[in-house]
Parts: C-alpha cells; structure tokens; sequence
C-alpha cells in the first residue's frame, strides 16, 4: 500500500466539490486548495466565495486564489507544498508548464468526456447535443495542451433518453470523484501506466454562448430537443415570442403533420406542439420574461398560442 499522498487540489464551481470531498474523507492529505478569485453574485452582487473554496474552509484546508498561476512568486509558492500530486477539476485556470513539472507524480485532471471525444470547456453538453448513446469519465495525465494528455482510466455511463445538462453534470461528478479514488493507488506506485490519446480521433467541445441557444425551427425537432436538453440549466434554449425571449426548458420530439417551421399546431393539455423542418417538438415546460418556469398546460390558460408562428 503506498504511503498517502500529499495532495494540492484545484477546482471551483460546484462540478468540483464531489471529487474534492473524496479526497478529504480518504487517507491522503489535501494540503492545500487553489480556486479562482470570488465572484460578485446574486442581486447584491457582492463577491461571493465559490463552492470549492466554502468546501475547503469548512475542512479546515489553506485556500489560494491568484488570478493567474504565470506569476513567478505563485510558482514558487506551489513549489514550497512540496505536493506529490496536484489534482484539477473545472479549476478555469491554464496550468502553465512550469507548473505541471512541480508535483513529484505531475498533474491529474478529471474530464467530463471519454478522451479524446469532447476536449474542450463544454463537454457535458456537446455530448447531449451530438446525440451520444454514452459518455464518461477520463482521469488524464495534464499536459501542455488542451486536454491533450495520456489518460489513466476511463469511465462509461450511457445517456438516458431525457438526460440534461444538469442531470448529466452530477452524474458525472459522482462518478469523477470514484474514478480519482480507484486510480490514485496506481498512480502514486507507478503501478498505473497512462494511455496516449489518439489525436486524429479528438472533437472540441466549445464553449457555451447564449446566441447558440436560439431555436432554429428549420432544424429536425429531435435536434432541437437535444439543443433543449443540453441547454437546461444554462444558457436555456428559447424562441422569439410577441416580441420577447420564450425560454423552453423540456420538450421532446413527436412525429405529426407539420406547416412552416415555427408554426404551433396545436396547444393542448399535452403540450405545445411546434412545427420542425421535420416533425414537431412538443413543450412541456417553459418561462416568460419575469415570470417562473411553468408547465405547458398551465401557460395555455393565458397565452392564445395555437396557429402563431414563433421565432
């Protein structure tokens, strides 16, 4: 059994706290946590702490917050932890290869993907919006690239058919937080060799925009349920609508007979049945400006919707 391993965490939002809490309740030692700068938040907008470092003051763990880690003082100042391992979660922070020389057994990240599909910021919900059977969990060796490291082990779960973005995200932190655990023995006796990546089979998983999450009715309707699934709970697809943001949280896609793209066929109890450029897509649950999420049936009882064209 190897010796326990003195750990540097990196991570922030809440993505990170699972595979952070692992680490505090094993036998290894995490010495100190690295999280980015407080944000402002909330309708203050006072700066608040992020998950990872409220984590981390509760078990009692030094917290570092530098806004870049190219400093040569904060180089330095990792340097002195003397880590044997840094473990990387959603950290937001390029590691600078200088700092990937400085743990004895180097740089461990966990990623949301099965490497190398979806390198990139935006694993989660590329994956949903590609239409993936499966996805999973890769524990990689860092690099100087993006996501470009050799990978330790990898873990699969496949996508339900109503998977979100959301739901998605704690299954795989769950399931990142195990993983880490399961390979850390061999990675710290070396015992644990990892894999190459084969780049000529890598996809990018972009970031995220807001504009991306416009519905483009001329598209399939089971495309846009997926743009659907992977938006939800940001950024929220929606469509134009007397004049404002009608932001649809669940839909799915139906077979029926369909009109322009963008035409609702019909608005029932059931849902609000909206022509596709090909098949329809039936909301179930969506929001006004300043109002709460709802379900289709209820937004009906105000809203003469049947036979308008959204978009």
């Amino acid at each position: 059994m190897p010796d326990p391993l003195r750990i540097v965490f990196a991570g922030t939002p809440d993505f990170s706290v699972p595979p952070l809490q692992k680490l505090l309740e094993s036998e290894h030692q995490v010495i100190a946590v690295y999280t980015q700068p407080d944000r402002p938040a909330g309708r203050g907008r006072k700066s608040q702490p992020g998950p990872v470092k409220t984590r981390a003051l509760e078990a009692g763990v030094p917290v570092r917050q530098p806004a870049s880690l190219k400093a040569a003082d904060e180089i330095e100042a990792l340097r002195a932890l003397q880590p044997d391992l840094m473990v990387v979660v959603a950290y937001g922070l390029l590691l600078p290869e200088a700092v990937l020389k400085i743990p004895r057994l180097g740089c461990v990240n966990i990623h949301a993907s099965l490497l190398p599909r979806w390198r990139g910021a935006a694993p989660i919900q590329r994956a949903i919006q590609a239409g993936d059977a499966e996805t999973g969990i890769s524990i990689m060796r860092m690099d100087k690239g993006l996501d470009t490291g050799p990978v330790y082990l990898t873990r699969r779960i496949a996508l339900a058919a109503d998977e979100t973005g959301g739901s998605l995200h704690d299954r795989l932190s769950l399931l990142g937080a195990e993983a880490l655990l399961e390979a850390l023995p061999g990675i710290a006796d070396c015992s644990l060799q990892p894999v190459a990546q084969e780049d000529a089979a890598a996809t990018y998983a972009a970031k995220l925009e807001k504009k991306e999450a416009q519905i483009d009715w001329s598209r399939p309707a089971l495309e846009i349920e997926r743009q659907v699934r992977a938006f939800n709970p940001w950024p929220v697809a929606f469509t134009r609508y007397e004049n404002a943001n009608l932001r649809i949280w669940d839909a799915h896609a139906i077979d029926g007979m369909t009109a322009e793209p963008g035409t609702v066929m019909s608005a029932t109890r059931n849902g609000v049945d909206v022509s596709t450029g090909k098949g329809l897509l039936r909301i179930t649950r969506l929001q006004m400006p300043g109002k709460r999420a709802m379900e289709a049936r209820d937004f009906i009882n105000s809203q003469g919707i049947q036979g308008i064209l959204l978009g």
